[in-house]
């Protein structure tokens, strides 16, 4: 996958579509995330750039379970790209 805004983009989205709303905020958290699971918020750490963000959002994403089926056509299409790739960034 290539550490580009619009890679992000799509992640946000996808996990938007799981019904998560994503915050970027500073904060002490050490993993540089916090995720509220019964709330279904995700709040990474607003000094990353866009790379480590990605990074938080797979390394996510990898931690949830739900069934794809729920996806759009786009997000589920983007979903299984990162399946394939195993969450790789490509460098």
């Amino acid at each position: 996958m290539s550490l580009t805004k619009h890679s992000l983009q799509k992640l946000e989205a996808l996990l938007t579509e799981l019904g998560y709303v994503i915050r970027y905020e500073k904060g002490s958290f050490n993993s540089g995330y916090c995720l509220v699971e019964d709330r279904k918020i995700v709040v990474v750490n607003k000094f990353f750039d866009v790379a480590g963000r990605i990074g938080v959002l797979l390394e996510i994403l990898e931690t949830l379970d739900f069934d794809a089926g729920i996806l759009g056509d786009n997000s589920a299409k983007f979903y299984k790209k990162i399946q394939e790739s195993g969450g790789e960034d490509g460098t």
